[in-house]
């Protein structure tokens, strides 16, 4: 079986790359959205449902080693507890929601780039701890990203916004051509 680290770089890489296309092409509308997103209902319960059920489908199929007997018990409490944050947490529920979908993402970034040797797995690697990093951050501290779009989004900042986007878009360009590689030679 072959390794899925070319296409998961290419996919990771293509992610990039549009999204970055996106924010120096059209920079004012790209701002105008990130600046609702923060406290937008509507992607916090769609984001936390799909953080719910990824996490919910984890635990189903994972090896709980000697918590295994508690399965059932976990899965309710996933349910529950989905539930009861998006009822008494809905204050930038959006991106505690982006969050936890981050800080999940990861796992299978990291577990793809296992004993992986190459440029590749450490150019997914660093993304999967940025991930991780952003992701504890938005948890815990959600009202930073709004911070951050704000500050981005000032008229003064704009060179900010354009190094940031310059660099997100080459990171995902040197991931496509990276991928692009692995996956001609095999």
């Amino acid at each position: 079986m072959s390794s899925p680290l070319p296409l998961i770089g290419f996919l990771l890489g293509l992610l990039l790359v549009i999204k970055h296309s996106l924010a120096l092409s059209v920079p004012a509308a790209f701002q105008a959205t990130l600046k609702t997103f923060p406290r937008s209902r509507c992607w916090g319960v769609l984001l936390l449902a799909s953080a719910a059920i990824w996490t919910f489908c984890l635990v189903a199929t994972s090896d709980l080693g000697e918590f295994s007997p508690w399965r059932t018990t976990i899965l309710l409490g996933t349910i529950v507890s989905t539930g009861l944050f998006g009822w008494l947490v809905p204050e930038f529920l959006a991106v505690r929601s982006l969050g936890f979908i981050l800080l999940l993402a990861a796992g299978p970034l990291l577990e793809a780039t296992f004993l992986q040797s190459g440029l590749l797995p450490k150019m997914i690697a660093i993304l999967a701890y940025l991930w991780i990093i952003s992701g504890f951050f938005m948890v815990g501290m959600p009202y930073l990203l709004r911070n951050a779009i704000a500050t981005l989004s000032a008229p003064r900042q704009q060179w900010l916004w354009k190094l940031l986007s310059w660099i997100g878009l080459l990171y995902g360009i040197l991931l496509l051509i990276n991928s692009a590689r692995l996956l001609i030679l095999s």
